[in-house]
């Protein structure tokens, strides 16, 4: 049933326009958001009564916010590939606003990889639904530490330690990395280590190379990815994601398990927390003798409360 609303959304919303009368039409959509809204918000006071003192008062209230993510990619060897992301985050004053309650079934190091559809199938089932607890340290204004510790991947216990910096070359070019450390009860440890360089190409268009590295103990491999892709700004709503997405793995050798050439059309529509986004792609997999595949990621991502 849900597989058949995320198709009716999408490809409804994505193909019809609608003008400024049919919106006001549309109650529903703020229904929606304020009703998810005020859950997520909610949940956040009951959490955070945990932690009251009642030598202290604390005037700010507690909040939350909530990113849902529904999305269908069909390709010619797979049609029935469905989506379905939701990640919860609430700040809690009680707690000096210094840790939040994270639950979330899908882990940032997927979610900041410029292409979504196709992506690795061993990850992104071992990274969902995980709940932690996530304190974040900033050393400067372009670097931080992160910790985590939590339950995540199949219920195991984990923690995590996490730092990122970011700088300039030039006023044009800039470069990001980050390395982190990781421990789940039965996998073992593991670790990653990622690099981002950025190149501006014009007022509205932006070059990056990706380039990350994840350590598995278990397996006692290397999960490796490589991303060139370029940005372009259409207009003040939407935005072309266009590159070539490569992975693979250090055992028996360093070789290429999948790469896939893409182009993401993102838009924002209808409401200012609402986008939409349109992806084909064609992908070739060692285990399908890397013979072309043809997809086309069709998604809707809303945002809400304070995310």
């Amino acid at each position: 049933m849900l597989q058949n609303i995320t198709i009716f959304m999408i490809v409804g919303m994505l193909c019809a326009p609608v003008t400024l009368a049919e919106e006001e039409q549309q109650p529903w959509l703020d229904s929606l958001h304020d009703s998810v809204t005020g859950s997520v918000n909610s949940t956040a006071v009951w959490l955070d009564d945990f932690f009251a003192d009642e030598n202290f008062n604390i005037d700010e209230l507690p909040n939350g916010g909530a990113r849902i993510s529904l999305g269908w990619e069909p390709r010619s060897r797979d049609i029935m590939e469905f989506e379905t992301k939701i990640r919860v985050k609430f700040n809690l004053p009680n707690l000096e606003n210094q840790v939040d309650i994270v639950f979330s079934d899908f882990d940032e190091d997927l979610e900041r990889a410029p292409v979504k559809a196709a992506q690795n199938e061993v990850l992104s089932t071992q990274n969902r639904f995980n709940l932690a607890l996530k304190w974040t340290h900033p050393q400067s204004k372009d670097s931080v530490w992160s910790h985590r510790i939590g339950v995540g991947r199949k219920a195991q216990p984990y923690a995590r330690t996490r730092y990122a910096a970011r700088g300039e070359f030039s006023e044009s070019q800039r470069y990001r990395w980050e390395i982190s450390g990781y421990f789940y009860s039965q996998e073992g440890l593991g670790s990653h280590f990622g690099v981002q360089l950025e190149q501006d190409l014009a007022d509205f268009s932006v070059m990056r190379l990706d380039n990350n590295f994840f350590f598995r103990d278990e397996t006692n491999d290397w999960l490796w990815q490589h991303n060139l892709y370029a940005m372009q700004q259409l207009s003040d709503s939407s935005a072309l994601i266009t590159g070539i997405y490569l992975e693979g793995l250090s055992q028996p050798n360093y070789r290429i398990e999948e790469y896939l050439i893409s182009s993401r059309w993102r838009k924002n529509a209808l409401r200012e927390w609402l986008y939409f986004e349109l992806e084909p792609f064609i992908l070739w997999r060692r285990d399908e003798s890397f013979s072309a595949s043809y997809g086309i990621a069709l998604r809707v991502e809303g945002f809400f409360g304070d995310y």
